[in-house]
């Protein structure tokens, strides 16, 4: 065995771009589900390795690159799924989806490679590099359409203890700021055995912080009662009217076994919130009577549905939509999603060729708080609006607690359902607001304003989860501050990057 390894490693050894890629795919083995950290702390120091064995900065952009590539190609496989379900139509874009998206997003970790080549190696270099990476995920947030998709501060995001413990600085820097942290943590090691200890120091400290956060943590107490539906139908129900239909019938079923189960053993007075997922409704339930009387009916007097549905606007413009339905008349409440996926709810207008068929969705005016009648405010998102770190709820008019609907059915039992529902679990700790969740085919569940797990149904499950909703916690400093915390942070890093080093050239000159 030793014999065939070693002409194997002589070979990465020759082609640099190859172990780049390499070290790329063993790092996205740290992203949610499998959560398997240690690995950044080998492809990390492997990657800074290359970049200082590369000729030039172009060439250390092409490291950044080639492992930005490996890197995605992993994380982002679960795109593939959505296409196979319109296969007949997009079958040609199979091939080309997921490693277009990884050599475009690539460019991203390309740039910060490209930077910490020109800093001296050492500590300097560790430095630019995970100031300009947080930068650049900053930045991948609003390029083209915007897809800061598992950030590595999503990572620390492990389920337990441990993960909770690890999450809890978010509520100060923000995802970007974990990012910060978990890069600049994983580097230390290429400094040597001084690194090596450091790097330890720096995570019992990280872990710390989250433990003394977690005991200072004291929520309001909240009097109501939510239920999170979760029905488990197929992604085809949205273009099959029979199947739509069928599974409309089964929420309501379902709506009527929670009212029941908040409803045993509590106060009968208390207000029950029922969250449905998106586009859970056939039917448009801002102009359809009859559909709100089906669901008044189910459910009875004293109780909320947040139901997704669609909704026309003026001038035939359809939304994707959240309602609140509170009896037989007018909704109580509409909310219309605003961040749309792009090619998949819109097609961008610089495209020059057409895709989708049709217009596609009208954006809503912004994050909004809803003010409903017996329940406290909350802050409605819709599926991808999730991801957006510090862009989710509107500041001005808090809310108490936040609604995510979402239909991850598109994404199959792959990872994308579970990277999504660890974002969203650090929404809940940067705005220290708690988080129910409803997805069509799970996860569906509820966690607190520090992010704790309070309740789940788990992938391809039908159910009902019941329980009395957390109170908010008082306004992070990342709720105050916004991207502007890990923005100043990474501004900081990379300028003592660039000071060190250039204390370091002046002292050898």
């Amino acid at each position: 065995m030793p014999s065939l390894l070693q002409p194997c490693s002589r070979l990465i050894m020759r082609k640099p771009l190859v172990l780049a890629f390499l070290l790329g795919l063993i790092s996205a083995l740290a992203l949610p589900p499998t959560y398997l950290l240690p690995v950044l702390w080998i492809s990390l120091p492997g990657l800074l390795w290359l970049i200082g064995r590369a000729p030039s900065a172009r060439r250390a952009g092409t490291l950044g690159l080639a492992f930005g590539f490996g890197h995605l190609l992993i994380g982002l496989y679960w795109i593939t799924e959505p296409i196979l379900l319109e296969a007949a139509d997009f079958w040609w874009l199979v091939p080309f989806a997921v490693p277009g998206l990884a050599l475009l997003i690539g460019m991203f970790i390309a740039v910060p490679c490209a930077l910490a080549w020109y800093a001296p190696a050492g500590l300097p270099r560790v430095l630019v590099l995970t100031g300009a990476w947080t930068l650049a995920d900053l930045a991948l947030q609003f390029a083209v359409t915007g897809f800061p998709w598992n950030l590595w501060g999503t990572d620390v995001a492990l389920p337990g203890i441990v993960g909770t413990l690890l999450i809890q600085p978010a509520a100060w820097i923000g995802v970007l700021g974990l990012t910060l942290g978990i890069v600049f943590a994983a580097s230390l090691p290429v400094l040597g055995r001084r690194g090596v200890i450091a790097s330890a120091v720096l995570m019992l400290l990280w872990a710390g912080a989250g433990g003394w956060r977690l005991s200072e943590a004291h929520p309001k107490p909240s009097g109501v009662t939510v239920g999170v539906i979760q029905g488990n139908g197929d992604a085809q129900f949205v273009s099959d009217r029979a199947a739509a239909l069928a599974l409309f019938r089964r929420y309501l079923t379902l709506s009527a076994k929670a009212v029941a189960e908040a409803r045993a053993g509590r106060d009968p007075s208390a207000p029950i919130v029922l969250l449905w997922p998106e586009t859970a409704s056939p039917f448009l339930l801002e102009s359809d009577a009859a559909a709100r009387q089906a669901i008044a009916e189910t459910v009875g007097p004293g109780v909320t549905v947040l139901a997704g549905m669609l909704r026309f606007g003026t001038g035939n413009r359809i939304y994707n939509s959240l309602g609140a339905v509170q009896g037989p008349g007018p909704l109580a409440a509409i909310y219309d999603k605003w961040h749309l996926v792009p090619f998949g709810e819109y097609q961008p207008a610089w495209l020059p060729m057409q895709i989708l068929p049709g217009e596609g969705f009208s954006r809503g005016p912004g994050p909004r708080t809803l003010h409903i009648a017996g329940l406290p405010p909350v802050g409605p998102l819709i599926c991808y609006e999730s991801i957006f770190s510090g862009q989710i709820i509107r500041e001005a008019d808090r809310p108490d607690w936040m609604a995510l609907i979402t239909n991850d059915a598109w994404f199959g039992n792959s990872s994308g359902p579970r990277q999504h529902l660890a974002a969203a679990r650090l929404r809940a700790v940067e705005e220290g607001l708690p988080l129910a969740r409803a997805a069509n085919t799970g996860i569906s569940g509820l966690f607190d304003a520090s992010g704790r797990e309070i309740g789940r149904i788990g992938m391809r499950r039908q159910g009902v989860w019941v329980g009395r909703l957390p109170g908010d916690l008082p306004p992070t400093l990342f709720s105050r501050c916004g991207l502007w915390a890990p923005t100043a942070l990474a501004m900081i890093f990379l300028i003592a990057g660039w000071f060190l080093g250039a204390v370091r050239r002046q002292f050898h000159n």
